[in-house]
């Protein structure tokens, strides 16, 4: 099984949007994937996240922040992938069989909901070509230039 984790600063949006997104392109892809969020600290899951994840369908209200030593086996992943500039330089030194990926996002905090929906929206196509590419055997985005710049505040 593929273990995937997603870190961000206070693991309260943008990695625990991820999480669930990826999570659920794995099951639409057909993919065994054990995936993981976490925080450089742990704060909660803010309001907003629940409230546009909902829209799809998919819930965080079981989902809780968490630091990345509150994750079991936190030194045993494939894919890293950091989600906040603040969070890749926090990042811990992984062994080699572990690969890194950076895909810096837009905080949503304190802005609209159509910037949380954004913003949800850009994680989503990211982690939907990074899960294809898992599944097709490729080597997964390095960057996230495909995806839409968020631009609404």
């Amino acid at each position: 099984m593929t273990r995937v984790l997603i870190l961000c600063t206070h693991n309260s949006a943008r990695s625990q949007m991820a999480e669930a997104l990826t999570r659920d392109a794995a099951k639409r892809a057909g993919l065994d994937l054990d995936v993981h969020s976490a925080g450089t600290e742990a704060t909660r899951v803010k309001d907003e996240a629940k409230t546009v994840m909902a829209e799809l369908g998919l819930s965080l209200d079981a989902h809780s922040s968490k630091t990345l030593w509150q994750v079991p086996d936190a030194q045993k992943f494939d894919y890293v992938i950091t989600v906040c500039d603040s969070a890749a330089e926090a990042c811990p030194v992984y062994p080699g069989v572990t690969v890194r990926r950076h895909y810096p996002f837009v905080d949503p905090s304190g802005g609209s909901l159509d910037r949380w929906r954004a913003v949800r929206d850009q994680l989503r196509v990211q982690f939907d070509a990074f899960v294809q590419a898992l599944r097709e055997g490729r080597d997964v985005p390095a960057t996230y230039a495909d995806c839409p710049a968020v631009t609404v505040a």
